[in-house]
């Protein structure tokens, strides 16, 4: 089953957010401040090219860069990667069948918001990287 949501998120909606991160960190990368930003852009990429079958844990041995990269991210543009995610799950609910691709939009926020301290990992192995 998550192979079907995945190819139809993959058409409707993931695919275009897959470039839209990649563009975002390939900016971001231009100065040398920016790579952490750019590096944590190109991981939500893949996890918003597909979301099904993947989650996102909190890392435990994250420590103060983490905290500032976040706080950092959250205002530059967290924000309005947040707010973005929000609107377009809403829009996904409209439809029965946008409704699961709705609630992995839902999914993208906590890490579009704050992706310092995180790990994506299958949903299969939640405990494998500690």
């Amino acid at each position: 089953m998550k192979t079907i949501l995945n190819v139809i998120w993959l058409i409707l909606c993931g695919f275009w957010m897959f470039l839209g991160y990649i563009v975002a960190g390939l900016l971001l990368c231009i100065t040398i401040i920016g790579i952490p930003f750019g590096v944590a852009a190109f991981r939500i990429g893949v996890y918003a090219l597909w979301p099904f079958g993947y989650m996102v844990v909190d890392r435990h041995d994250a420590g103060g860069g983490s905290f500032v990269g976040n706080v950092l991210w959250v205002i530059l543009a967290g924000w309005w990667l947040a707010l973005g995610h929000i609107f377009t799950g809403i829009a996904l609910c409209i439809t029965i069948i946008g409704i699961p691709l709705g609630i992995a939009n839902f999914k993208l926020i906590p890490v579009s918001l704050m992706p310092f301290g995180k790990e994506i990992v299958r949903t299969d192995e939640p405990f494998a990287s500690r």
